[in-house]
């Protein structure tokens, strides 16, 4: 009976296409919200600072629909962000790549995701944010900051983009779905 079910879903999931829930994580002022409504509306929109969640469905790329989980960042916040980790499919951390001054605080954020068992195995992708700026750290160097190269049992991604342009969103968009497959396939789902 389990394998009928599994094969079902298979079908209903090549027909509809994955679906798949994603959190958006980073510390404030990261760009997170910019880059929600970017993938859902394809345009940017002035935004505020995100106080508890925005939620979203996106399809980023053909046949992929994510439901995103924008968390605010601000530290009082983000003692919450483990409420959310149950049943997500990936993760999102967005680092505001201009600011190194918060590399450390945004690292041991992230560090602190990636020990919880709700998360172990979860997709990640790094999202090196500002690219468009002027003292923008390069992706690589950013990864290197978080520490990232260390990581293990995670499959992870990092990419330089621009929220308010969309550079760069496309591909992280493309690369996170084919880790969530991945992923997806892993555990059976």
């Amino acid at each position: 009976m389990g394998l009928l079910l599994s094969r079902i879903q298979d079908a209903l999931q090549s027909f509809y296409g994955m679906q798949a829930r994603i959190l958006l994580l980073g510390l404030d002022a990261a760009g997170k919200t910019t880059l929600l409504y970017r993938l859902k509306l394809n345009e940017t929109v002035v935004t505020i600072p995100t106080v508890g969640f925005n939620v979203e469905t996106v399809q980023p790329i053909n046949n992929v629909t994510f439901t995103m989980w924008d968390i605010g960042g601000q530290d009082r916040i983000r003692a919450l962000w483990s409420h959310y980790h149950a049943n997500a499919d990936g993760l999102v951390f967005m680092v505001d790549s201009v600011d190194s001054s918060r590399f450390a605080e945004a690292r041991y954020e992230l560090e602190a995701l990636l020990d919880s068992s709700l998360l172990q195995g979860v997709p990640l992708v790094l999202l090196a944010n500002k690219q468009d700026l002027p003292g923008a750290w390069p992706p690589m160097q950013v990864a290197e900051e978080m520490g990232l190269r260390k990581l293990q049992g995670f499959r992870w991604h990092v990419q330089g983009c621009c929220a308010v342009s969309g550079e760069g969103i496309p591909e992280a968009m493309l690369k996170l779905s084919e880790m969530v497959r991945k992923h997806h396939n892993a555990r059976g789902k």
